[in-house]
């Protein structure tokens, strides 16, 4: 019996960084203030109960990669209004992170930001984390012409958008299952999970696949997970 061979970082050149719940800790639960106003808007949309918008909320969810793809699939809805209105959220809890921030700062070679959020949110979480100096650029929903991560085309377009060979990129995500294309395409992958209570606000499918063949790694501590890796090259 072999045992598994994980990539490892001393070829990477170009990060590849999620934003939301990878970048700063679930137990902030920012996304929460976003999820509330999906299933708000879902049931003024639909004019459902926000019970029946819950369901229909993680259903689109699962099922297309964001809700907003599933209400645009199936309800022909155009996207403007909804990425407005569920992205005006609160972003006070987050604070600056100067160790993240050093440990980004001295990677190597280029950082990208590929989310299925707005750029505009995207700025916004950067910025009150302090980190925003030292990212390239940030690809974000409507940069994939409203195509959302797990879509493999979603990944292509961002490598080519920005020239990135995918052999010799890292991809850090908080959900396994958009780890498969880049991984699949060559890209190291690490899996960035929540640690203990902090399971309680992801759905249960969000959280398998920590022992999927396309994870490389799996941490609950970027900071920390980063100077490792810089600990670790020549």
């Amino acid at each position: 019996m072999t045992s598994r061979a994980f990539r490892e970082f001393t070829h990477v050149d170009t990060w590849v960084f999620d934003l939301d719940n990878t970048l700063y800790p679930h137990h902030l639960n920012l996304w929460q203030q976003v999820d509330d106003r999906i299933r708000a808007y879902i049931a003024d949309f639909l004019k459902i109960g926000r019970d029946e918008a819950f369901r229909v909320q993680k259903d689109y969810y699962k099922r297309y990669g964001t809700s907003m793809r599933g209400l645009m699939t199936e309800h022909g809805m155009k996207p403007d209004d909804f990425l407005d209105f569920v992205h005006q959220i609160d972003h006070s809890p987050l604070e600056p992170n100067p160790i993240l921030g050093a440990a980004i700062e001295r990677l190597p070679g280029r950082k990208l930001i590929l989310t299925n959020g707005t750029r505009k949110h995207a700025d916004a979480v950067m910025r009150r984390l302090e980190i925003h100096e030292h990212f390239e650029d940030v690809f974000d929903i409507i940069a994939a012409d409203l195509e959302p991560k797990p879509l493999p085309q979603t990944y292509e377009k961002f490598l080519k958008k920005h020239g990135v060979d995918p052999a010799r990129a890292a991809m850090f995500e908080d959900l396994s299952r958009n780890l498969a294309v880049p991984h699949a395409l060559g890209m190291t992958t690490v899996l960035v999970v929540p640690e203990g209570s902090r399971e309680v606000f992801r759905e249960a499918w969000e959280m398998e696949g920590r022992d999927a063949a396309h994870v490389d790694h799996v941490t609950d501590d970027l900071a920390g997970f980063l100077e490792r890796i810089l600990s670790a090259r020549p």
